[in-house]
Formats: structure tokens, C-alpha cells, sequence
């Protein structure tokens, strides 16, 4: 619908909602795509955000985290409101800014609510990025290896990690948005590489696609220790953590002295009402491993160091990088379910409109 008051547009404006909070492992009955809504594509008089044309989704799991109720200061992120659209990071073009950082044409990437068009305000528009390059490229890109998640696995590998070449490197959910760049980043390193993912064809994808050295369907493994043994035989100098649980825990048994943890995310305890306990500890103190969490958010300053990195290397050859496109907002809440399923190869994105 698109309707004249004054010379101001009314947009019928799709949106997924979250329903209720959410306990125990998510449903895509959790979240509702509504038709209903509708926006004035003007700024408001005086305001100071962004009005803004969403294109593409990123489905994340840290989003998760934020489907649960958590007293304020429990969370580093806020916890979306029932009723509300949901938001994640986006890939938009803009339509109307009050911000002078950005004009009417502009793309951008950074947080957006999950809806045709969002009017961004407040600190939400310090997290927008403007896209100079898109050239060689494609657009949704930047939900993935040139946004949130190639910094990611950029500032945790080189920043946390602090590798050298010939070192070993183990990185869990290998074939995910993170996993598969930091892969890419050890080989460049010159390191060897070992990843582990859920299905066969994510193993393939790893050794025939990414290039990592070795990789293992853990579900395929009952003793991880031993599986880690097999591939590391003298130990692990730098683990990449996307899943925590018992794989964190098979890991401490294997590090080598003076090892690295860069603790990004923990996917197996997302969905458990009771997280695991991590029993080896001890590892830490005898090998002196340093274990690092990290937010990417405190690594944003480096964003121009990670593309004069991370551009070349893309239009030489020498980085792939894999995307599970999911096509309208209908398809939303069963793209952001199936990261949990491990159902996604690659980085999973929402198309909202391609222009």
C-alpha cells in the first residue's frame, strides 16, 4: 500500500514479531510475520536518525540470547520486546537521514529491525556503517564477511589469538559465518588448520572449499578427547570457541603450553535451561593458556585495517566465502530456527528486497 498525506508516503511495512519470551529451545511459532503495520517514509520534525530500506538479514545466534528475558546488566545486549519487531544486523539503503554522518542514497550495514523499512534512532545509528565499496562485491556481503561477522573472526583470530606461522589451530562451528573465515585467516597465516562442523557435507565443505587441512563431523565422534588427539598429536596452539560445552572441555585436555582461546560464542548452551559445567579448568593453569572472550563491538575501530585485509584478499582469490540465502521475510523465523538445527551451510541471509 502506498498512500499520499500531503506529500508524505505511507508504506505497508512487513515485520516479524516476536511473540513471547523464550525458554528452552526456540520455534518459529516464537515469532509472526505481520502485514499490518505501516510507516511514513519521512523523518519525524527534528529527528536525528535514519530512515532506511532494508535489503538483506543476517541471521545470527547470539540472537538467541536476546529471545530471553534477562534483568537488566545480565546481558550484554538488551532482550527484544514481545510484540515488537526483533532486530540483527542488515544490509539497507537510505532513504531520509538527520544524521549527518549519512544522505539519502546511501548504503549501509549495521543493526535494523527485521522489516521492510526501519527508522533508526539514538546510539542504534553510531552502529551504522557506511558501504564505500561494491565493486566486485556483492551487497549482502556485508552481513556477513564484510560485516559483524568477518570482524569477528578477524579481531578474535589476529587480535585475541595473536598467531604465528606453523602454529596449530582448531576451530568448532567451522562451516558458520565466523567459522569458515577463520580458517581462511589461519592458512593465509601459514597454520595448520582443523575444523569441526555437524554434517558430511559441512566437512566437505571445509577440506574442498575453505582449505582447512583436516576436518571431523563431531557428531560422528563419541570420545571428542581422543578425536582432538588424533588430529593434534602434539596439542593445539590456538582454539576458535563457537560452541563452549563439551567441546571447550575436550579442548583444555589438548592445548599446548602458552596456548590461546579466543571464547566468541557457545551455541550448545544457548538453548539449555541449565548450561553445562566445564570441568578442566585446571589446563589453564598448568599449560598457561590465556582464554579471552570478546565482543566484537570494543574492535569496530579497526574495521578499515580488517577491509584493506580482508577486500584484497576476496578479489584475489584467495578468501571464499559461502552464504544459505533464505528469499522474503516470510522465510525469516525458519532461517533464524535452523541455525539451531544446524540446517544453514554458511552464512545464513534474509533477502528483504533486492532493491
Amino acid at each position: 500500500m502506498a498512500s499520499e498525506e500531503g506529500v508524505i508516503k505511507i508504506k505497508r511495512n512487513k515485520q516479524v514479531i516476536l511473540r513471547d519470551n523464550v525458554s528452552g529451545f526456540p520455534k518459529e511459532s516464537d515469532m509472526q510475520v505481520v502485514n499490518s503495520g505501516t510507516i511514513k517514509l519521512k523523518l519525524p520534525e527534528g529527528c536525528e536518525g535514519v530512515l532506511v530500506k532494508n535489503f538483506y538479514l543476517s541471521c545470527d545466534p547470539y540472537m538467541r540470547r536476546r529471545m530471553t528475558k534477562y534483568d537488566p546488566g545480565a546481558s550484554y545486549i538488551d532482550s527484544f520486546n514481545p510484540g515488537s519487531p526483533i532486530s540483527g544486523y542488515g544490509v539497507g539503503k537510505v532513504l531520509e537521514s538527520g544524521d549527518p554522518k549519512f544522505k539519502e542514497g546511501d548504503l549501509v550495514w549495521g543493526i535494523t529491525g527485521w522489516e521492510e523499512y526501519s527508522l533508526i534512532t539514538g546510539t542504534a545509528t553510531q552502529s551504522l556503517f557506511k558501504i564505500h565499496n561494491t565493486h566486485d562485491v556483492p551487497l549482502s556481503y556485508y552481513t556477513g564477511i564484510l560485516g559483524m561477522p568477518g570482524m569477528t573472526a578477524y579481531a578474535g583470530f589476529y587480535e585475541v589469538c595473536s598467531p604465528k606461522k606453523g602454529e596449530t589451530v582448531f576451530v568448532s562451528a567451522a562451516s558458520g559465518a565466523v567459522g569458515q573465515l577463520v580458517g581462511q585467516f589461519a592458512k593465509l597465516s601459514g597454520c595448520y588448520v582443523v575444523g569441526s562442523a555437524g554434517t558430511k557435507q559441512k566437512v566437505d565443505l571445509l577440506k574442498n572449499k575453505f582449505g582447512f587441512d583436516e576436518a571431523f563431523n563431531y557428531k560422528d565422534e563419541p570420545d571428542l578427547d581422543a578425536a582432538l588427539k588424533r588430529y593434534f598429536p602434539e596439542g593445539i596452539d590456538i582454539y576458535f570457541d563457537n560452541v563452549g560445552g563439551k567441546m571447550l572441555d575436550a579442548v583444555l585436555l589438548n592445548m599446548k603450553m602458552n596456548g590461546r582461546i579466543a571464547a566468541c560464542g557457545m551455541i550448545s548452551q544457548y538453548n539449555l535451561e541449565q548450561p553445562e559445567g566445564v570441568h578442566n579448568l585446571m589446563s589453564l593453569i598448568m599449560k598457561q593458556v590465556h582464554l579471552k572472550g570478546f565482543l566484537v563491538f570494543s574492535y569496530y575501530h579497526l574495521y578499515g585495517k580488517f577491509l584493506e585485509t580482508v577486500l584484497p584478499a576476496i578479489k584475489e582469490g584467495k578468501i571464499t566465502y559461502v552464504e544459505d540465502v533464505a528469499e522474503g521475510l516470510e522465510s525469516a523465523p525458519a532461517a533464524l530456527i535452523g541455525l539451531f538445527a544446524g540446517r544453514n551451510v554458511g552464512k545464513q541471509v534474509v533477502v528483504v528486497s533486492r532493491e
